[in-house]
């Protein structure tokens, strides 16, 4: 059975044992856990990793399905779980467990995932997504903050902190917590504090940085290098991140010539890219023509024994290569 986030809170959690919350954005999940379950259950709750489950089958099923005088009510939660556990969860589906809830916390699942198609299917279970917050909410969050703290604050800091939450309200809470801190003794804060205090700076991916720049966002990808001082270790992997990156999208050139369709092409290229990504990586096609593609696949390589050889000023000749190819003009 398929559920909004929101819906919870008008469900008899009590009604279902299994539950299966999937998606990136953990503050939601984390919050929905602790309100609606972990209340409940105190200090009987049990805490798992998927491969710590799947490294010893027998110790987990015997804390499940082991009751005991003092421990009769359980709140089981497992992590970072994949298509693997599926069929574990089903023999514990079949077992009907007593006294006890499972909620089975994954990051994204495509449509095909075992585990998801098993939650989607089944009525006595539940399915719940956690999508990425959008701007309204976050800014509702950092709003509803400042207003209880009674700290005076612009709304170009609350776009500042918005933006770079990611999406994800843990990142925005864990932010506001640090300025909690820091503002106990001070009525007013500016731009400038708030980004030394919370290292707003945060790593942004490798991936990430080469996504904006083949998409040629040469703003976002300017905002990335600028707020992140990258190790020689750093810049090496950026720019195999760039190599793979170059060659997935020659790939998908030629999938274009085989389908005649953008779209087709990018569905049908391996391994396969995730929905959230696809728009950029249309962006990153119509960005670049095949054969400017391969040339900066040359350059790259030689981009790379060139960071090589210098590690002083590796990081501003990488900078300025990626910066360079993230402007228009460069096609």
């Amino acid at each position: 059975m398929i559920l909004k986030s929101f819906e919870l809170t008008k469900v008899k959690l009590n009604n279902y044992k299994f539950y299966l919350f999937y998606g990136d954005n953990e503050g939601l999940k984390e919050e929905n856990i602790k309100n609606l379950f972990e209340k409940n259950y105190h200090d009987k709750i049990h805490r798992y990793d998927e491969k710590e489950i799947l490294d010893d089958l027998n110790i987990f099923f015997n804390s499940v399905l082991t009751k005991s005088f003092f421990d009769n009510q359980k709140l089981i939660i497992i992590n970072r779980a994949t298509d693997k556990i599926s069929k574990i969860i089903e023999d514990l589906m079949e077992k009907n467990p007593e006294d006890i809830q499972i909620i089975i916390n994954s990051k994204n699942l495509e449509k095909k995932s075992t585990l998801r198609k098993l939650f989607e299917k089944e009525k006595a279970i539940v399915c719940v997504p956690f999508y990425e917050d959008n701007n309204q909410t976050l800014n509702s969050i950092v709003n509803l903050f400042f207003r209880n703290k009674k700290i005076p604050v612009s709304q170009q800091l609350i776009n500042i902190l918005i933006e770079r939450s990611k999406g994800d309200r843990k990142n925005l809470n864990n932010e506001l917590d640090k300025i909690e801190t820091y503002s106990l003794n001070k009525k007013n804060l500016n731009i400038e504090e708030i980004i030394k205090l919370t290292n707003l700076a945060d790593n942004y991916s490798a991936s990430e940085l080469v996504d904006h720049s083949l998409a040629k966002n040469t703003r976002k990808t300017v905002t990335i290098l600028s707020e992140n001082n990258y190790s020689d270790d750093d810049n090496i992997i950026i720019i195999r991140t760039l190599l793979a990156k170059l060659k997935r999208l020659v790939k998908i050139y030629e999938l274009i010539d085989k389908k005649n369709n953008i779209e087709q092409a990018i569905s049908a290229c391996k391994p396969p890219i995730f929905w959230k990504d696809k728009s950029l990586v249309t962006q990153q096609i119509k960005s670049w023509e095949k054969d400017h593609l391969i040339n900066l696949i040359y350059k790259t390589n030689e981009i790379e024994l060139l960071v090589k050889k210098n590690s002083v000023p590796a990081k501003n000749i990488l900078a300025d290569f990626i910066i360079n190819n993230s402007k228009k003009t460069s096609n």
